[in-house]
Formats: structure tokens, C-alpha cells, sequence
């Protein structure tokens, strides 16, 4: 992280209920972290791993709400990890976070205790903008955290599919103008799948999809009604509202 980013803020997510401290610059968590956690289906019991988690928000918003997961916080800038331990203890949410990158081997990842078939759910957020239609950032955390290169979707999804379960579930936001670059990535080793677009408000088209793929799943793929964020006045929709606060669930976290 730059020197400017040592600076950090504290900010409440889940209506108070989870307290995060992130840099004041940089890559910050949002909506878009806590969209994902509120896709992603969890147990008790389950080892939910969160690729590129940066501070922690999507997998400690899960653990939040789903008591006894063994939580994976999977993050390659190392002051980040730093960050991400301190919220989970602050939360007093049990968590290990790991310094990795998600393209590494299957050798590398295998030496942090994610070995092939050890995960029940992988949820990821990964960097989506596209380099050549996005100003390049004078911030590099900020660069590696939004800018994706060509070969991105398709390694973080590789590595998701090596450390499911056969059965375990995927669960990704992404730019909704990439649906085509997912489904193509999906489509090898994933099945069942369900994609939920998100509208900035009604008269948009969709910014966002979030999706959830099966490992080995058969499944036909659904195509779920949209989540709109905002009313014609720019105010958040009830539904989102609730998903924000932690007080409701997304259709693709229900199994």
C-alpha cells in the first residue's frame, strides 16, 4: 500500500453490525462486498474461502451471519491481511487470513491448506475493469484491485474450481457487460447456475451480476429477477435496504 493509504477510517456495515477499518484511499469495500456475502450460501461447518477478501468485508459479513464456518480470508497485499485479522478480531469473528495470490500454483495454494477439493464455497470479487477501456490509476493498490487483465476471470475461476468441493458452490459479482467472458469461464467445470443482475435503479440497465455456480453441477441455468438499488429519488429500495443491513438475504444464498 502507498503511503497515502496507511491512513485508515472506520466504517460500519450490516446497519452497525460489523465495524471494518480499511485505508482512507485505495480500493475501499462497499456495496459490491456486501451484495456478495448476501449471495453466498453458507453452513455451519463449512470452509468458505474469500479470494482477493482485502480487508475481509464479504467473508466476515458471512461469518457474521452464519455462526461455525471456517473462514479462509485469501488476500495478496500484505498490510490488507494485516487489516483483515485486526477486523475479524475486532468483530470477534474467528478467521485466518492468508497473504496469496489467487493465480498462484495449485502447490502454492496446497502449502496454505487449500488443497484440491477443501473448500465448501468460494466467494470472490475480482479486479473487473477493463485496462483498455479504464484510466490507469497513479495508485497501484488501487490499480491491482480494480484493473483486470485479460487472462484474470478466467485464473481466479480456475482456482475456485481446484479447491471445491465436488458439489461446492462459487459465488462472484462481476460487470454486468462481462456476462458473456462468465459464462464462458463457467463453463468448464460449473454447472447449475444462477445469475442475478443489479440495476442502479429501474430505468438502468444492469451494472452488476451476481453469480452462483456449482461445482459439477447439472442443473439448468436461471436468469433471476434483477435487484434495483436506488428509487427515482436516488433513495436505496427496500429490498436493498434490507440486503444492506444484513436484514435479508439474496435468492442465490438460499439452498
Amino acid at each position: 500500500m502507498s503511503e497515502p493509504a496507511c491512513q485508515v477510517t472506520e466504517d460500519a456495515f450490516l446497519g452497525g453490525k460489523l465495524r471494518l477499518r480499511q485505508p482512507k484511499s485505495g480500493h475501499r469495500a462497499g456495496h459490491d462486498a456486501m451484495l456478495l456475502a448476501a449471495a453466498t450460501p453458507a453452513h455451519p461447518g463449512d470452509c468458505v474461502v474469500d479470494f482477493g477478501a482485502g480487508v475481509g468485508a464479504a467473508g466476515l459479513a458471512v461469518a457474521s451471519r452464519v455462526s461455525g464456518i471456517k473462514l479462509v480470508l485469501a488476500e495478496i497485499d500484505e498490510a490488507l491481511v494485516e487489516m483483515a485479522r485486526s477486523n475479524a478480531t475486532a468483530n470477534a469473528i474467528a478467521a485466518e487470513a492468508l497473504v496469496l495470490d489467487v493465480t498462484a500454483s495449485a502447490e502454492r495454494f496446497a502449502s496454505a491448506g487449500l488443497g484440491p477439493d477443501s473448500a465448501d464455497v468460494v466467494l470472490m470479487n475480482p479486479p473487473f475493469n477493463d485496462a483498455c477501456r479504464h484510466r490507469t490509476s497513479p495508485d497501484k493498490a488501487r490499480e491491482m484491485a480494480h484493473v483486470a487483465a485479460a487472462e484474470t476471470l478466467e485464473r481466479w475461476i480456475h482456482a475456485s474450481r481446484r479447491i471445491l468441493k465436488s458439489g461446492g458452490n462459487l459465488v462472484m459479482i462481476w460487470r454486468a457487460d462481462g456476462i458473456a467472458q462468465t459464462l464462458a469461464a463457467l463453463g468448464r467445470g460449473f454447472g447449475s447456475l444462477m445469475i442475478l443482475p443489479v440495476h442502479a435503479n429501474a430505468a438502468s440497465p444492469a451494472i452488476r451480476v451476481l453469480v452462483r455456480a456449482t461445482k459439477g453441477g447439472r442443473a439448468p441455468t436461471r436468469l433471476l429477477a434483477g435487484l434495483v438499488l436506488n428509487d427515482q429519488a436516488g433513495r436505496p429500495t427496500p429490498q436493498a435496504s434490507r440486503i444492506l443491513t444484513g436484514e435479508g438475504l439474496l435468492p442465490l444464498a438460499i439452498t
